[in-house]
Order: C-alpha cells, then structure tokens, then sequence
C-alpha cells in the first residue's frame, strides 16, 4: 500500500504527460526488438500516440534508400489503417517541381523544423501544394522534422492533426522527445533492410537469404538438381573498341536487361555477370523449371530482338549472342579466398553448360540444349537435333539440340 501510495505521489507531482512520454519511449526503445519492419513499428507508434491522446490523424516516414530503381521511399500511415502504404520513388524525382517546391526539400536542405497551421489562413511560409492535399482532408496541423541518422544521413518525419486548433505545445514537445529514439530503432531497420537489397542486387534474393542465415563461411554449401543457363555476348570485346564507353555501357546494360528480366520472371536465379556473360540456374525443386527455363530463352530472344532494331535506328551492329544450356546435380555454396567468397555454382554440369555456350559459335545456332536437359524437359518434339558432339574435357560426345524459340 505504502508503495502504491508513492506511486501514486509520484504521478500525481508529475503529472500525466511525464508518464505518456515515458510509456510510449520504453515501448519504442525495449520493445520492438522482435519486429523487423520500420513500417510495421511506425504504425503501432502512432497507434499508441492517438491513444495516448496525441490528436495525429495522418503521419509519414521518409527514407533516401540506396536501390538500382529506387532513390526514396514513403510510408504513410492514416488513421483507421492497420497498415501503411509504402511508395518507391524513382531516380530524378529529386528534380521535379513537386518536390521542389514541398516541405521536403526545406528539411532535406538543412530545415530544422516545417510546420504550418493548416486552418490559419494568415499563416506565414510558403503555401505548398501538399497543404492543399491536407486541407481536403480535413487536417489542421502539419509538422515535418529531420530524423537524423549516422554520417549525416537525413530523413524525414511528419505528422498531421485533424483536431480544431491542431497540436498543443505538450504534443510538440512528445513528438521531438520521440525523435532521437525513432531515429536510432528507424536507422537499425534500414540498415538490415539496405544488407538484404544490397546483397538482394549483387548475388540474388536465394543467395542473399543463405548468407543473411549464415552460410558465410568458405566451403559450406548444399547439392541442388538445377537446369543451368549460360549465356555471352558476342563481339564484344571489337564493339568496346570501336564505341564510346557510355555507347558501350549503355549497350551492356539493354543486353543484360532482355536476358536478365524474363529469367527472373519465370523463376531463375542469376548467379553472376562474367563481363558480358551471365549464369543463371532453374532449380529442379520447381517441376516446371526445364520448361521455365525455355520460356525465359523465348522471352529473352523477343527482348533481343527489339533492342537489335533499336541499335540500328543509332547505326550500330545487331547483338549476338551464345546460350549453352544443361542440367544436373551442383555445388552451391561459399567459394574462394579467405577473405573474398564468392556464392555460386560448380560442378561437371556446369562445365558442360559453358562448353555448349562455346560450341554456339562454332555451330552458328544461338542457343544450344543437351539431351538430358531436353528429356528432363519433354521437348524433344519442338527442337532440331544435331547430332552428338565431342566436347572439352569429357570422355563421351554430348548429343545437341537446337532451339530457336517456341512455336
């Protein structure tokens, strides 16, 4: 009793904001440890902000992301939502008049702080175009701070009232309590969230998941049954030579891109670019991946096809190129040094894969299939056979198909 009563002294000395901000700060620091998503985090937030009796009707995130695609992010939550949206924004929104001329910019650009009293029609400041948007929603107040993460990285966050008069003073002074501790439990997030794209980018979203679970050290590895892809591009070493390197990377880049997008959409993994060629494999725990796998070639070829008659339009050569394809048990796992590993296949069917690539520029057919792969595919009917082949390395001839896209 006598330590409820002190409790209770103590609370009532300090009255119910002390207790609001000290509830809703060890939430946020000890007890989103088991949760992974910033976004899933930020909800609950501004959930228990709204319980607490803070008036926020709307609030976003705003993260520089490091992506090939993607220069920003947004997670914006509503009240009522038991989810955010997220929206991606892509490389040189930073220079269009939308967000030139918002908030944004202002905080971007050293801003301390933007605020502006939606209802007060003779608020000062600069009119943005989003107070318009957050006028139509019946929103009152608007408030925007920097969340200041590690090496002068600056995000944003923001948040918006629907109550007649917008946040109280006692708000404010809530919210920029929470800030520093939003920014460390957001940069953590991010970080594990920029390792995974990263790696996601470089070696593959199944490579990536193995050595975010540990597989990280040389020699670890699993056997898998997959159809294997390897592809090059012909004449390439003559057409770096002859065009400007912008021509050549930009050339590069519109190869990779028709190659590598149909092998992701029908299920591929693509282990690594070798210069301007390409591995890539089909894991047979999928039944259709022999037939996956032809189906990416048939897009690929299309995609190559156009990208042939755009480089003419510019004066330059048609693209060739060479795809060996097999199938078979692999290595994949860790390989190389003891400092530099490299996640990817080997394995006799991998050879044999490339010595097909190889064997396209001396049968002049662009994409060559060995018979196991043909049987384990059931598509012997739909393909030109060649006859059998001696190849590099290997006692027995190799007996070769020929495909040049489905009928």
């Amino acid at each position: 009793m006598q330590s409820e009563a002190l409790l209770t002294s103590t609370r009532d000395s300090e009255g119910t904001w002390p207790l609001r901000q000290r509830k809703l700060l060890d939430w946020l620091v000890n007890e989103t440890r088991g949760e992974r998503f910033i976004d899933n985090i930020f909800v609950e937030m501004c959930e228990r902000l709204s319980q607490a009796g803070v008036p926020v009707a709307r609030a976003t995130l705003h993260f520089r992301i490091h992506n090939p695609q993607w220069i920003g992010a947004r997670i914006l939550w509503r009240k009522g939502l038991s989810e955010a949206e997220i929206d991606t924004y892509d490389h040189g929104t930073e220079d269009t008049s939308q967000y030139l001329n918002s908030p944004l910019y202002e905080i971007y650009n050293g801003a301390s702080e933007v605020r502006c009293h939606l209802d007060d029609a003779s608020a000062d400041g600069p009119d943005y175009p989003l107070y318009g948007e957050l006028r139509a929603e019946r929103l009152t107040d608007y408030i925007a701070w920097p969340l200041e993460h590690t090496l002068g990285k600056r995000h944003v966050v923001t948040f918006s009232s629907d109550r007649p008069g917008g946040f109280g003073d006692d708000d404010v002074e809530l919210f920029a309590d929470l800030l520093p501790a939003l920014a460390l439990v957001s940069e953590i997030r991010l970080k594990n969230r920029l390792a995974r794209t990263l790696l996601e980018t470089y070696v593959g979203p199944h490579a990536s998941e193995q050595i975010l679970a540990g597989a990280t050290r040389r020699g670890t590895g699993v056997t898998v049954g997959a159809a294997i892809l390897i592809c090059d591009l012909r004449d390439f070493t003559r057409l770096s030579d002859l065009w400007p390197r912008d021509d050549v990377i930009d050339l590069l880049n519109g190869y990779f891109d028709a190659m590598s997008e149909p092998i992701e959409r029908h299920g591929g993994e693509i282990l690594k670019f070798m210069g301007d060629g390409l591995l890539a494999i089909f894991p047979l725990s999928d039944p259709c991946a022999c037939n996956n796998l032809l189906g990416a070639i048939a897009e690929a070829q299309a995609a190559l096809v156009k990208l042939n008659e755009a480089n003419r339009r510019k004066g330059h050569d048609p693209l060739g190129y060479g795809i060996g394809v097999h199938v078979g048990d692999v290595m994949y796992g860790n390989i190389g040094s003891r400092k530099r590993l490299d996640f990817t296949v080997i394995g006799p069917a991998v050879n044999i894969a490339s010595r097909l690539e190889s064997l396209t520029k001396e049968l002049k057919r662009p994409v060559l299939l060995s018979r196991a792969f043909v049987e384990k595919a059931g598509c012997a009917a739909q393909l030109e056979q060649l006859g059998s082949y001696s190849l590099r390395g290997l006692d027995e001839p190799v007996e070769i198909f020929a495909f040049s896209g489905r009928k």
